[in-house]
């Protein structure tokens, strides 16, 4: 994406897309929530999958929600701070592993037909990785907003439900600084594993973000300053594609801790900035519980999963599935002739 198709000209102007954010629609939720008290069940009796529906309802506007077009969106993206020796894997896994997607074996192919969702893969200067944020900030200006804009453009309102995902070697170690500078309390409590490093590569990464909220201290009191200086494109363009999918009543599936990290600066900025999502999946990333609960976003499912690519989202589709189909085609009492409570 080039610097003269970027959506966002300044900071500012991305900052104030982020706090003008349309509330959706109360007039669906309640419609979906009268109907699911009309249905062949004790009220509430089918738990999340009753306010899933509401969810749905809300933010697509609609009181009988559809599920026609779903999307799933992994965005890929190169980190500098690989440099620290954080990843288990070298840098060209990503340009790898974008292939392995567009042949077609990658889990998340496999996830997405399951679905019934169309795959659509972004790589973002894949040749070009982000500054090691040990040094640099990671991200300039201008690289930041190019890469929102490419996740923001990458949301049409055409969509009824969208997945996040993501590939990039190393990005857990972006994903911790980020939370860590969001929510405080010490790298530590924000750094797991990732690919499966070490003890030594767990502290290298420890060490690493420390050294980054050092240098970029100045920046740590703005949610998308930190989203420039400690994070990369892929998670810039999530960040953009959450935004894009609040503007256009497009509810999201959220994947896993780099995901979810990814989008954090917008719950910062606003206060609902995130209500148009739900969490997935819980990771057995060390910091994704800690991240959704300073989130208050319960996750859906929780299956030790810490793959990426947007895998556990898209599971997900299929309970979002279920409970459209439990709220548009289950018999009320008057219609099935069951006698109500």
């Amino acid at each position: 994406m080039s610097p003269q198709s970027t959506r966002f000209k300044s900071l500012d102007e991305l900052r104030a897309a982020c706090l003008d954010l349309p509330a959706g629609s109360d007039t669906a939720a309640v419609a979906v929530a009268e109907r699911q008290n009309t249905l062949t069940k004790p009220p509430g009796s089918l738990g999340r999958l009753e306010t899933i529906a509401a969810w749905l309802g809300r933010w697509q506007g609609r009181d009988m929600p559809k599920l026609d077009t779903v999307k799933v969106f992994v965005f890929a993206g190169n980190h500098g701070v690989t440099a620290q020796g954080v990843s288990a894997y070298p840098s060209e896994v990503t340009v790898q592993m974008v292939a392995n997607f567009a042949g077609g074996g990658a889990a998340i192919n496999q996830l997405a037909r399951i679905a019934g969702a169309k795959l659509d893969v972004i790589p973002l200067d894949l040749d070009r990785p982000t500054g090691d944020f040990t040094q640099v900030p990671a991200m300039d200006e201008q690289a930041f907003l190019t890469a929102v804009s490419a996740g923001y453009d990458a949301v049409t309102n055409d969509l009824d439900l969208v997945c996040f995902g993501e590939m990039g070697i190393g990005n857990t170690t972006p994903a911790a600084a980020i939370s860590t500078a969001l929510f405080g309390g010490g790298a530590e409590k924000w750094t797991g594993r990732g690919t499966g490093v070490d003890d030594a590569g767990l502290q290298r990464k420890v060490v690493a973000i420390e050294a980054g909220l050092k240098r970029h201290a100045d920046s740590l009191s703005d949610p998308l300053k930190i989203a420039a200086a400690l994070g990369g494109r892929e998670l810039a363009a999530i960040l953009g594609a959450t935004l894009a999918a609040r503007k256009n009543n497009v509810p999201v599936l959220l994947d896993g801790f780099v995901c979810t990290a990814a989008a954090a600066p917008l719950a910062r900025l606003h206060p609902t900035g995130l209500a148009h999502t739900i969490a997935a999946h819980v990771s057995a990333e060390a910091g994704h519980r800690r991240l959704l609960e300073a989130l208050g976003l319960p996750p859906l499912l929780d299956l030790g999963m810490r793959l990426g690519e947007g895998s556990g989202a898209c599971l997900a589709v299929n309970i979002v599935r279920s409970a459209l189909e439990c709220h548009a085609r289950m018999a009320s009492f008057a219609e099935a002739g069951v006698s109500e409570k």
